[in-house]
């Protein structure tokens, strides 16, 4: 393994936990901010789908923390119990960016379509992609097409996360519109929702960022043993 891999490994590695532990202390700050409105996030989510027209998505909670996700299959906003329950600003942002993505598959997003046509593609993929692209580094002298092969599935786990940015910053963006035009939040506790959804992207952006350098690595690979 090259050293200049090695070194933009590492550094994508500590920015992504830098990023992780700023999110983390983001959220811990705002869910000290209870919502002067009383609501919960569940009770939140609920209003934010009623104004939107959807009456066909149910809230749910789910175990776990920052387990909260829309699932397009069962037309269900899963909240973690924090959010499903709580009633502060970093539960108002989190269940608000939620149902954004249901409001983007109701209005037929294309960035949420091509995410989901990716889905199974990617869930397939990123279960042997490593081991082929493994034993394509080890048989690249005898057997090159193996390590190509393993570049263009990985192509589409990094396809899945470069598609991922605009879905996750369209969602947020809805969701503090929202929140903003129906007065749902004090200034103070708007601007904690926003901070919040803001280093909650930056995941994303990391984690496209660490895919992109980790493709161009095996196809620097690759080139290299066609060039020898």
């Amino acid at each position: 393994m090259r050293i200049d891999y090695l070194i933009i490994a590492g550094a994508i590695m500590l920015f992504s936990w830098l990023v992780s532990s700023k999110l983390k202390s983001k959220f811990e700050l705002y869910s000290k901010l209870q919502l002067r409105n009383g609501m919960s996030g569940a009770e939140i989510a609920e209003k934010m789908l009623a104004d939107n027209g959807i009456t066909d998505v149910r809230v749910i909670s789910t175990p776990g923390q920052l387990t909260d996700h829309y699932n397009p299959s069962d037309k269900t906003v899963n909240l973690s119990e924090a959010v499903y329950n709580h009633r502060n600003a970093a539960a108002a942002a989190v269940a608000a960016h939620e149902c954004g993505h249901a409001v983007q598959h109701s209005i037929g997003y294309e960035w949420l379509t091509l995410r989901s046509k990716l889905v199974p593609i990617v869930s397939v993929a990123s279960n042997y992609v490593q081991w082929i692209l493994i034993a394509g580094i080890l048989m690249i002298n005898a057997f090159p097409q193996l390590l190509l092969i393993g570049i263009i599935i990985f192509a589409a786990t990094t396809l899945f996360t470069i598609v991922t940015l605009p879905v996750e910053y369209d969602a947020s963006n809805r969701a503090l519109a929202w929140l903003e035009n129906k007065h749902m939040l004090t200034k103070e506790e708007q601007a904690g929702a926003k901070d919040a959804l803001k280093w909650a992207a930056r995941t994303y952006v990391v984690a496209a960022i660490g895919s992109i350098a980790t493709l161009l690595y095996y196809i620097s690979i690759y080139s290299g043993s066609r060039r020898n």
